[in-house]
């Protein structure tokens, strides 16, 4: 039954991406489930052992990764220190490209707004002292949601930061959640956009509530604006390109040409991709549940409830596969499905 929804799913999306996220009436890729409003109701395997679905019980799915194989790549492994801030001793900006071009959200990742609000303070040099991230207006025990998939690198006291959450994402970016007033995570799980991770609070070197929060590469912070509308809540890039100069603390977001060329190509990539992938699990799925279908050819003597209990199924199934009730009369000769 489960094959057969998901092969639904391909079916009606056309194994077309776009039409992915609307097959059911709503948006479910890359958006993802609103905080509270959904809750997962089962997970589907696909053709691609890396990947899942997940239906929830509003009836919206996702593609995601398989967080067991993502785990177990160079990004989740290297520089992994769960009880340090920042584990990229060593790497210093001068061995870092000028730029590097990094897929924030696509097809398996999806992202979530920490907060549609006006920002408090930005980026850059406050009272003296670098200020690594923006304030964003964040009463005690408001849900701190995660912005985009990963796994939880951090979850724990720092004196500046209180408590603190980090987390990695598969694209090589850290996101930082501080001065929460209690942690819902702990190091080394793994979470999807929009998932409660903490609340919000004014712990660590606060002067009152409000969330803290970081965008970060192999350590280097950069202006979250650079990534995320905070007055509109939403994401300013699907493929984003990160240049070295953004890390400068007076940097600033002001709006400028992106390398349209890089992004179109990357979306063109990105959709063929997927539509190969859907193609061939969609064509997997309907081998599976041929090779799986068996019948049966009623013969003298037999009854419904002679052939279920002889392939231990039920009278409800067969009368189901085949379009049947119990008062059916069976015809000698006639086959009938049994699984």
């Amino acid at each position: 039954m489960r094959g057969l929804i998901l092969a639904a799913i391909l079916t009606v999306a056309g194994a077309n991406p776009d039409s992915l996220r609307t097959a059911f009436g709503k948006e479910s890729v890359p958006t993802p489930k609103l905080p509270g409003t959904a809750t997962q109701a089962d997970t589907l395997d696909t053709g691609n052992p890396d990947v899942k679905v997940i239906l929830y019980s509003d009836h919206t799915w996702r593609y995601i990764r398989d967080e067991k194989k993502v785990s177990k790549t160079k990004v989740f492994t290297e520089y992994w220190k769960e009880n340090i801030t920042n584990p990229y001793y060593g790497v210093g900006l001068e061995s870092l490209p000028e730029k590097v071009t990094l897929w924030v959200v696509d097809t398996l990742d999806s992202y979530c707004c920490p907060n549609k609000t006006q920002y408090s303070s930005l980026f850059g040099y406050r009272h003296g002292r670098r200020h690594q991230g923006i304030d964003l207006p964040y009463p005690t025990g408001t849900p701190v949601y995660a912005t985009f998939d990963g796994k939880v690198r951090m979850a724990d006291w720092n004196s500046g930061y209180g408590n603190l959450v980090v987390l990695r994402h598969a694209n090589g970016l850290e996101t930082y959640y501080a001065h929460c007033s209690e942690l819902k995570v702990k190091a080394g799980d793994w979470v999807h956009a929009g998932d409660v991770i903490a609340l919000g609070g004014s712990t660590g070197r606060s002067s009152g509530p409000h969330l803290h929060f970081e965008t970060r590469y192999k350590g280097y912070a950069f202006d979250p604006m650079w990534l995320i509308d905070f007055k509109t809540g939403e994401l300013r890039h699907r493929l984003f390109t990160l240049r070295k100069r953004y890390f400068d603390a007076n940097s600033r977001y002001v709006q400028e040409e992106d390398d349209e060329e890089v992004i179109a190509e990357g979306d063109e990539k990105d959709r063929i991709a997927a539509e190969q992938k859907a193609r061939e699990e969609a064509i997997a799925r309907q081998k599976a549940a041929e090779a799986a279908m068996q019948y049966y050819v009623i013969k003298s003597g037999d009854t419904l409830s002679k052939i279920a209990a002889r392939y231990h199924t039920s009278v409800n199934t067969l009368c189901r596969l085949n379009g049947m009730t119990v008062n059916t009369k069976l015809q000698i000769g006639k086959r009938i499905r049994v699984k």
